[in-house]
């Protein structure tokens, strides 16, 4: 079988040990699928401001790096592209843990969302969504594998976050370097 995971040329990113992080192995659920563990960080210098996002992916002994960003965006759309592009790096279905420090993006997916598609993408006060078009890419992208959704504190300790965020910085670096070279 091949690899779940596929990272198109438009992402930055790296894999480590093989491009084959998520590939069906030790670490496969009862269903069949495999396993993958995200993490996933948003980064932002100035809300709005320079933005990165990223991803660290890990499956039985395989894991990959993704990273990217924009020069004008939100704190919010980087948390919400890194999960997004965690999702659509994968190449079947999977069982995906994915782990956030945001409660927006957590709370979003799980809870709130339910709501905003019953009323048509609007708020309870009947405000447009913010992000909307990401929201409705995440949750496309959500029901094609099977993710529970775990909130850990940012900037705690959590390797697996501390990871993400530097490469969410790395996102925000590149893309104050591609500014500055410009």
């Amino acid at each position: 079988m091949g690899s779940p995971v596929n990272a198109p040329a438009h992402r930055r990113g790296a894999a480590t040990d093989t491009d084959q992080a998520g590939a069906a192995g030790p670490e496969t659920s009862d269903c069949g699928a495999p396993d993958v563990v995200v993490y996933a960080d948003g980064a932002c210098r100035g809300n709005p401001g320079p933005g990165g996002w990223g991803v660290w992916l890990r499956s039985g002994g395989h894991e990959k790096e993704l990273w990217g960003g924009l020069p004008q965006t939100t704190n919010n759309r980087m948390e919400l592209t890194a999960v997004i592009e965690a999702l659509a790096s994968l190449k079947r279905r999977c069982l995906v843990t994915i782990h956030t420090d945001s409660q927006y993006v957590r709370n979003g997916i799980t809870s709130w969302i339910h709501a905003w598609k019953r009323r048509g993408w609007r708020t309870a006060d009947n405000k447009p969504v913010k992000n909307s078009e990401l929201w409705e890419r995440l949750d496309a992208l959500n029901g094609q594998h099977q993710v529970h959704w775990r909130w850990v504190k940012g900037h705690a300790g959590d390797p697996g976050n501390e990871r993400a965020d530097a490469l969410a910085n790395r996102g925000v670096d590149e893309v104050l370097g591609r500014a500055v070279r410009g």
